[in-house]
């Protein structure tokens, strides 16, 4: 897609000005489907009475309140600004919806104006948009977060204004950005909806970028109460908070105080929940769901068991692998690696027969490659990158054949080790060798007895074709110093998926974000044809062109094996003691934590 130029920004965004009108939501294909009078999100319960609390736990630990700088990217007390319990104390311009692929609706800001090019936006502010001191927000408030966050935030805070051509202060209450050429048609959407405004007046942009203890300043329906680092964090809501009566925030909020507590390992923090001192667990491990909940709680109702089936992508979990290590830059040891795990094995023995074996990124949507040949449109769209690509993804086919289960399919094992051949590997002696005699050697570093587990099925099954792969399992703050600083072979990690994806995935495998500490590119990945496809999935006008572009994009992935794929589970399932009810309706995206409430404050 040709790039337009600077100027030809400014020309159109000047066109548009004159007769963009105000609107109440923004897409990114398509249109809003609430209406301008709209009264709260069909997800909620609107007749919810607040009160209560609401105790939830987690695994590891915090030593800050700043969520936004680079010493605190990964200790930071979970609700600051937080996907799952919600954004408690920092708000954004504009809020998405979950029961829409990618629709925000007004927040901080009451309105937004933009052009068919989208190439400016402006935020009008809403009046009674306050901060928890009384003080307003304004325009000076948006301007000096994003300032402050270029110059001392995190990525991909510190990024938001390189597609910026001009930030200024229109009238009274409003702010306008209009973008230069790197700006694609996503980006206005990630500006209103995941960047948070700061007090201007409350922070010190000189000491930004360290990591503090002090109680913040937000203009969230929530302020801490009490600061126990490392152990627990207590939220109590603000009765005057602002917004909490306009749509997009009725329904939300619902408790007095929350509070997060946090524990050293996973089974610490489920024999709190089974005591009561943790309202609601989150699960994710199929053999704990099926095994591990059979206490008294249980059979008298008092804990109930849901399980939520959201309409979304599978995303993808794996082993990665780090192709800054020489060894994993090969094409065929990857290919080799990724074919050799013995899914049915692990599934059967480990997890019950619950999983299904992940074979696209966007599995169980339409913007998956799997069973979907490619059409004529994408490969048009990937040119000569269509020759990496296997006849087999091309013609949507599963990538890895199913083996008998026996943790050492002889016939998987032969391919494995032909394929080995191709990148440089024979057996010699019972070892895995390259052509100089050196051992293929490697470790998974793992965060918990769980990717352990998985870590040990892999192990095992490579030790019959002479790979020596050893295991480490790490304490949360090594892993996650070491996970940012990219220090591992092979590391388990999850990326979830969307029906929407769009700019993270610049972070998780653009070439920019490859040395970039403290990005999400764990498998180090610089490859100019994920860049230009990532350009066109982001630029894509249609639903229809923009579902192309993904494709081609999973297809590109998949033909890259920067991971080994493991599995996906079509379900979400929490445990939760019977006073913590939510609604009936389940809106696309699965459950929101932050739309529940306590029965016990309705009496």
């Amino acid at each position: 897609m040709r790039r337009l130029t600077t100027l030809s920004f400014i020309l159109l965004a000047l066109a548009g000005a004159a007769h963009a009108e105000p609107v109440h939501g923004i897409a990114m294909h398509g249109n809003p489907a609430l209406p301008a009078d709209f009264k709260n999100f069909p997800y909620v319960n609107p007749s919810v009475k607040k009160g209560g609390k609401i105790a939830y736990g987690v695994v590891g630990t915090y030593d800050s309140l700043n969520p936004f700088n680079l010493k605190s990217i990964r200790t930071t007390a979970r609700g600051m600004w937080d996907n799952i319990f919600g954004n408690l104390v920092y708000e954004s311009l504009m809020v998405r919806s979950s029961d829409e692929p990618f629709t925000l609706y007004g927040l901080l800001a009451e309105s937004v104006e933009w052009d068919e090019a989208r190439t400016y936006i402006q935020f009008n502010l809403n009046p009674k948009a306050k901060w928890s001191d009384g003080q307003p927000v304004t325009p000076e408030d948006v301007i000096f977060s994003m300032e402050v966050l270029r110059d001392k935030g995190r990525t991909p805070f510190n990024a938001r204004l390189k597609p910026v051509e001009k930030m200024e202060k229109i009238g009274e209450r409003s702010v306008r950005f209009t973008f230069n050429k790197l700006a694609d048609r996503e980006f206005p959407l990630i500006l209103a909806s995941g960047t948070p405004i700061l007090p201007k007046h409350i922070i010190n942009a000189a000491t930004f970028d360290q990591s503090s203890l002090t109680i913040p300043t937000g203009s969230g329906p929530y302020k801490v109460k009490t600061v126990n680092p490392g152990q627990k964090i207590v939220y109590e809501r603000d009765p005057n908070y602002w917004g909490k009566d306009i749509p997009s925030k009725v329904g939300f909020d619902n408790y007095d105080e929350l509070s997060v507590e946090y524990f050293l390992q996973e089974n610490t923090l489920f024999e709190a929940f089974k005591k009561g001192a943790i309202d609601v667990y989150l699960e994710g491990n199929p053999t704990h769901w099926s095994r591990a909940y059979d206490f008294p709680a249980v059979g008298s109702g008092d804990v109930i068991k849901d399980v939520f089936k959201p309409n979304v992508p599978s995303g993808m979990v794996g082993f990665v692998f780090n192709l800054r290590r020489p060894a994993f830059q090969n094409e065929h040891v990857r290919k080799a690696l990724a074919t050799a795990f013995d899914f049915e094995w692990a599934n059967r023995n480990l997890f019950d027969g619950a999983y299904t074996r992940t074979q696209s990124y966007w599995q169980n949507s339409s913007l998956s490659s799997l069973g979907k040949p490619a059409d004529q449109k994408e490969l048009a769209l990937l040119g000569d990158a269509v020759k990496k690509i296997p006849k087999n993804i091309l013609d949507g086919k599963t990538e890895f054949p199913a083996t008998d289960g026996s943790g050492g399919d002889r016939k998987v094992l032969r391919d494995v080790v032909e394929t080995l051949k191709k990148g440089g590997y024979t057996i010699k002696g019972g070892k895995m060798v390259n052509e100089s005699g050196v051992p293929m050697a490697f470790e998974i570093m793992t965060q918990n007895q769980d990717q352990e587990k998985v870590a040990i099925s892999f192990q095992r099954t490579l030790k019959m074709i002479g790979v020596d792969l050893s295991i480490r399992t790490v304490d949360d703050a090594q892993y996650q110093s070491r996970s940012g600083n990219f220090d591992y072979d092979i590391i388990m990690k999850s990326y979830p998926s969307s029906l929407s994806p769009g700019i993270e995935q610049i972070g998780r495998w653009g070439s920019d974000s490859k040395d970039r500490q403290g990005s999400f590119n764990f498998a180090g990945l610089a490859d100019p044809d994920v860049d230009r496809i990532i350009q066109a999935m982001l630029n894509a006008r249609s639903r229809e062109d923009f579902e192309t572009a993904v494709r081609a994009y999973d297809r590109l992935l998949l033909a890259g094996n920067y991971l080994v794929p493991l599995y996906h589970i079509p379900e979400q399932w929490v445990a939760r003691w019977k006073y913590i009810e939510h609604s009936d309706k389940l809106p696309l995206y699965g459950y929101q934590l932050p739309t529940w409430w306590d029965a016990r404050a309705q009496k």
